[in-house]
């Protein structure tokens, strides 16, 4: 009687270990194939936009056949440094894929190498404000901001800016390197809260 009581045990310490594979094979599963399907639209340009910027949703970024002009929506990489490390430190940059450490952002050029540019309460591009540009000296968090103190859109820089009123921009960090932009931003499945 004993050795049925002990083979009886031995069975269901054997389903337990075998449930207990099962339910961390399910979870390892799913990690396995969220990173596969992460990894593949990372390479097919596929972005997913979690800041309030632009739209939330699911992007593509386009590779530029042509000259970046003035309107187009892009996504690109911020420059190692004080722009970075204070986004960063921020919270305004998350983190991800670019050379800084940042994930690309989502912003329109707004001026292209040789525009002026003035910022004080707003911005001015060669003289004409632009809509929506109003600056804050102080963040969403009460935190101090200064603006870029304007001047000559340098060669092979653009200038950015988001139509959120709260967005970290080139009204703040200046413009940035041509050599950061990955392509187009085009949205794919987005909301706009």
């Amino acid at each position: 009687m004993m050795v049925g009581v002990r083979a009886d045990a031995d069975k269901a310490a054997g389903r337990k270990d075998e449930t207990r594979r099962r339910a961390l094979a399910i979870p390892a599963g799913g990690a396995i194939g969220i990173a596969l399907i992460a990894g593949l639209g990372w390479l097919g340009g596929l972005r997913i936009n979690l800041t309030p910027s632009e739209p939330l949703g699911l992007w593509r970024s386009v590779p530029l056949d042509r000259p970046v002009a003035v309107g187009d929506l892009v996504f690109v990489c911020p420059p190692p440094g004080p722009i970075t490390d204070f986004g960063l430190e921020r919270g305004y940059f998350r983190w991800g894929s670019c050379p800084a450490g940042v994930a690309p952002l989502i912003k329109t050029v707004v001026a292209l190498a040789g525009a002026r540019i003035d910022v004080g309460a707003e911005v001015a591009i060669d003289g004409v404000a632009f809509s929506r540009s109003q600056t804050s000296d102080r963040d969403g968090a009460g935190r101090p901001l200064t603006t870029w103190p304007g001047g000559i859109v340098p060669a092979g820089q653009i200038f950015l800016h988001s139509p959120f009123a709260g967005s970290y921009d080139s009204r703040y960090f200046g413009p940035v390197p041509l050599t950061g932009l990955l392509g187009l931003a085009r949205p794919l499945l987005t909301i706009d809260p």
